[in-house]
Order: C-alpha cells, then structure tokens, then sequence
C-alpha cells in the first residue's frame, strides 16, 4: 500500500486522501498540547512558514494516547494558534500506537524503527525511566513511544526518517532543507 492511498479526517471530520499531497514534502507528527514537547508547535510553524511554499507540508494529529491531549480538536486548535501562532491545520484526533492507531500509523511504524531517545535531551532519561518502568522492552517495538515523534516523507512518497520527540529540531531543519 502506498501513503497516498491512506484516508484521514481533517479537523472538522472531512474525509482527506493523502493523494491530496502527492508531490510534497511531508512532515507528519502526533502532537499534543500539555506534554512537555508541546513548544514544538512553535518549531513546526517555523518550519511551515520557511518551507511551505518549497513543498513542505506539516501534517498535524493530535493525539490523547499519552493523557496529554485533553479537549475537543477546536479546543486544541485554539490553543495552537493561540499561543503558538500556528497557522497550518490539524487533522482529526487519533490514536498513534497500540491496536487501534489509525492504520497511517501502523503504516509508519511498520516501516520504521524506534530510534531510541536522546539521553542527552533533558527529556530523554526521564521518558526511558517512565517507558522501562512500564515495559522494560519497549524499546524493541516500533510502536510511537511518545507525543511529536516525526516522520519525514519524501516528494515520491518514500519515508525519509522518523525522529523521536528528542531528537534535535534543528538538524530535522537541515534533514528537511536536503529533502525538499
């Protein structure tokens, strides 16, 4: 199956064929507003608003299956643009890992690896503990671990890279800058 053949529903319950973004640069990341990662939003406009006319395109879902994403998606998008000024839209909810991700994810993570976390991150150490703690082999698993881990796709629909929430936003800049 190719990633354009994938359904989803856009913030107002719209169905939306990625076959839509055919040709673009995608960046698809599980987003969530209370987690410690949430001032990425302000990196992925940034990102938006440098590349989007090259042919990036952030594709935004939000995600409560870490308990981080409370509230309604009108809720969330509010606060995005709120406090972020994102202006590019998000995607209806959705479940990221487990049984019921919504098949994109399963999609993704089926032809991806957990890359590990960045010890070195000040979050790093402490979502390993919390992860270990719970399932010491989590790590061997393709699952998403967490919110804003990032998939890069290229303009052919090929995945560049999946980037784990710690990994550094401005060598994704420089990863992005080469794909486009």
């Amino acid at each position: 199956m190719s990633l354009y053949e994938f359904m989803v529903q856009d913030m107002h319950g719209s169905d939306v064929l990625l076959e839509k973004y055919r040709g673009k640069v995608l960046l698809i990341v599980n987003t969530a507003t209370e987690c410690g990662f949430t001032p990425h939003y302000a990196d992925l406009e940034r990102l938006h608003r440098l590349y989007a006319e090259q042919g990036l395109a952030i594709l935004d879902f939000p995600s409560n299956q870490f308990n981080q994403a409370p509230g309604t998606i009108e809720e969330i998008h509010a606060f995005c643009t709120g406090r972020f000024g994102v202006t590019f839209l998000p995607f209806a909810k959705v479940e990221v890992a487990g049984p019921h991700a919504h098949p994109l994810f399963k999609y993704l993570t089926a032809h991806t690896s957990f890359a590990g976390f960045d010890m070195s991150h000040p979050i790093g150490p402490r979502l390993d503990a919390k992860l270990s703690k719970a399932d010491p082999y989590y790590h061997t698993t393709p699952d998403v671990k967490w919110n804003f881990t990032k998939f890069l796709i290229d303009r052919h629909g090929q995945i560049v890279g999946r980037y784990e929430p710690t990994f550094d936003m401005s060598a994704l800049e420089a990863i992005i800058g080469d794909t486009l």
